[in-house]
């Protein structure tokens, strides 16, 4: 009698097959940008065979914050951004047998509707794939050295940390 998907039985069968595992090195684009970025760019590093779900999140630039009218904003960053980046994304590979993971921040002046982040994860399945890639946008937000600086429509300014 086969085991219902989801047992702790069914599950050690179902990691034997290689491509149930975590790639050798799913790490396959991180990078902090003053250019747009691309969702495809993201999206395509992240292809991957062996991957039955693939999450993909894109962070935009919203037109309010906290009750006020936001008009834009700026990002800037500690030159260390990119080493805590991978190290985010090092985590993230550690704790879901991730296939591949991609993940780009934006720096410099941005409008309304401007694209801000990119995160994408690549599991073997759709739970993996949702989990790592909120793991990777959540932390990603909170422990790596990107600052923001909101301009708001009645002429004052925020600064928020992202860490």
């Amino acid at each position: 009698m086969p085991l219902p998907y989801g047992t702790m039985e069914g599950m050690a069968a179902r990691y034997d097959h290689p491509g149930e595992q975590a790639a050798q090195d799913p790490i396959r684009l991180l990078a902090i940008r003053d250019t747009p970025l691309s969702v495809d760019e993201v999206f395509t590093a992240v292809g991957d065979s062996a991957a039955g779900g693939t999450t993909l999140f894109v962070g935009t630039v919203r037109n309010h914050d906290g009750g006020a009218d936001v008009d834009a904003l700026g990002y800037s960053c500690h030159p260390t951004a990119e080493a805590e980046l991978r190290r985010v994304a090092e985590k993230v590979c550690a704790d879901y047998p991730v296939r591949a993971l991609a993940a780009v921040h934006r720096v410099g002046d941005l409008e309304v509707g401007d694209i801000a982040v990119v995160v994408a994860v690549s599991c073997p399945h759709r739970g993996e794939a949702f989990e790592a890639s909120r793991q990777l946008i959540d932390t990603l937000k909170h422990e790596v050295p990107i600052w923001k600086h909101q301009k708001f429509s009645d002429g004052t300014e925020e600064w928020v940390g992202a860490c």
